[in-house]
């Protein structure tokens, strides 16, 4: 009960900041009920004046809220499906971008992690050079005299969060036990998926993991690298990597100046990304301008593994072959694709979805090559699905929204770009490696390993069935024996029930009494 007020008392702030700064302005409350639209109109009399653009309030409302939820909010930017387009197109401009914590505590921080003084770990230790909802990085040189990033924690962020967080799963779990589209929508899955993502960002050996794996995957590939971590120096609070200089791919000036071929580099951005969704399954889901270099040698450089995103074969499979259908226009194909891979109800006519797909597909190939967005097709795609009851795939909607992000920054840099052409190598090369005859000798090897380890186990299978059926043979005559937390369940509800048939026992003796007595 306390805690239930407790969150209550959240939800009604965040609200309060919400209709503050405007941002309630951007619901449509035509599609809400009645009592939700009528607290939207009370919540539109304290909105302050001059609240600026969609894209201002909604920044200014979650930076207002605290880390939590600017954070909250770029991970929305991720889900159109959930929150619409424009307004993950407005949280798509939120930045991450926090005041900096004092040096002292950072610091403290670092030598609580290792036992020395940073003194001892460093040469040189500097200010802050960037600050966002969960860390802030510092640039540092080791005792060798290489340079580093050294990624700091914030104090007291994760207490903070888990109270933020737990608001959050109350308030999702109100809107599914009073909203079918919520519970479509999974709201409980969103913030879960937050929650775990956030919980994996706030230990930074989890980051130098991913930054791991992404270099390994990655090592054979001439165009692209990710910095490498330090292990000795990186422990839960703080994340040691070498320090990248490069120009960031948001100053395309700086890039032009120093003779970069601009159109080879956004050829690289989408084929590197489409790499690493499609042949590793292992991608970066924070690929924006400022995570992106270009350094001496003209490779692309990733920094900042705290979003990845992970796609299994299946879905790398569903996303190869949609790419190749669109690309094709076989939209029987990328039909097919959806009804295989279980995401549309067996209930649905694959020609019937097929004739939607058509409809997001054939208006691509009416313009010309700049004017296509691979990420606007997909999008729509999603929308589609949703008429033919496609559960929400929280990886493939991370996927897009990430492509999009991609996307945007492939076309800055090459306004011409077309999109689809640049894809079908990768696409094409993964299909006819992954799904041609070598694939197909793979999957059936992979196939009689399986066999192999389930009848390897079949004795220890065989034993524990043979004690289940001994177990229900004592139930059968001995009688079922209920947990006590049940017996408790069942005595409340007994007791509910005995409450409600004396009421309705005096109520029908006190008619009586007055037909009686009247």
């Amino acid at each position: 009960m306390i805690s239930s007020i407790a969150h209550f008392a959240r939800m009604a702030r965040v609200g309060f900041v919400l209709a503050r700064e405007g941002a309630l302005a951007l619901v449509d409350p035509s599609v809400l009920p009645p009592a939700a639209r009528a607290l939207i109109r009370v919540g539109r009399l304290i909105e302050r004046r001059g609240a600026g653009s969609s894209a201002t309030r909604l920044a200014a409302a979650m930076t207002r809220l605290g880390p939590s939820y600017v954070k909250f909010g770029q991970f929305l930017a991720t889900r159109p499906d959930v929150v619409g387009m424009k307004i993950a197109e407005d949280l798509s401009a939120l930045q991450d971008r926090m005041a900096p914590f004092p040096m002292e505590q950072a610091r403290a921080t670092i030598e609580a992690a290792h036992g020395e003084p940073v003194e001892a770990l460093f040469s040189e230790f500097g200010e802050p050079v960037a600050a966002a909802s969960i860390a802030q990085v510092h640039r540092a040189r080791l005792k060798d005299g290489s340079e580093v990033a050294v990624k700091v924690l914030r104090p007291g962020i994760r207490d903070r969060f888990n109270r933020d967080l737990a608001a959050m799963r109350f308030g999702a779990e109100l809107a599914e036990s009073r909203s079918h589209e919520a519970r479509r929508l999974r709201f409980s899955g969103v913030v879960e998926t937050l929650a775990r993502s956030v919980t994996m960002e706030m230990d930074l050996r989890l980051e130098a993991a991913a930054l791991s794996e992404f270099a390994e995957n990655t090592r054979e590939d001439a165009d692209f690298r990710v910095p490498k971590p330090d292990w000795q120096l990186t422990a839960r609070e703080v994340l040691v990597d070498e320090w990248i200089d490069g120009i960031r791919l948001s100053d395309v000036e700086a890039l032009r100046a120093a003779g970069h071929d601009l159109v080879a580099l956004a050829r690289n951005v989408i084929q590197s990304f489409l790499k690493h969704a499609i042949r590793d399954g292992f991608f970066h889901a924070d690929m924006h301008p400022g995570n992106l270099f270009v350094d001496a040698q003209g490779r692309l450089v990733a920094v900042d593994g705290g979003i990845m995103g992970r796609l299994g074969l299946k879905e790398r499979r569903f996303l190869a072959e949609i790419l190749l259908g669109f690309i094709t226009r076989d939209y029987a194909r990328v039909a097919r694709v959806h009804f295989e891979a279980g995401y549309v109800p067996a209930r649905h006519d694959v020609a019937d979805f097929a004739q939607a797909i058509r409809a997001v597909g054939e208006p691509i190939h009416d313009r010309r090559a700049d004017e296509i967005s691979m990420a606007k097709v997909l999008t729509l795609l999603f929308e589609i699905t949703g008429l033919f009851d496609m559960a929400t795939r929280t990886e493939l909607v991370m996927l897009q929204k990430t492509m999009v992000v991609v996307e945007g920054v492939a076309r800055s840099l090459d306004p011409q770009l077309d999109m689809w052409k640049t894809a079908e190598p990768v696409v094409r090369e993964w299909i006819t490696r992954n799904l041609g005859p070598l694939g197909k000798i793979e999957e059936v090897g992979r196939g009689a390993q399986s066999l192999l380890s389930t009848l390897a186990s079949l004795p220890e299978t065989a034993a524990r069935a043979e004690r289940v059926l001994g177990q229900l043979e004592d139930a059968s005559r001995q009688g079922f024996v209920l947990d006590e937390r049940s017996i408790q369940e069942i005595g409340r509800a007994e007791a509910r029930r005995n409450r409600w048939g004396n009421w309705a026992l005096w109520l029908i003796a006190g008619v009586l009494a007055y037909g009686i007595f009247s």
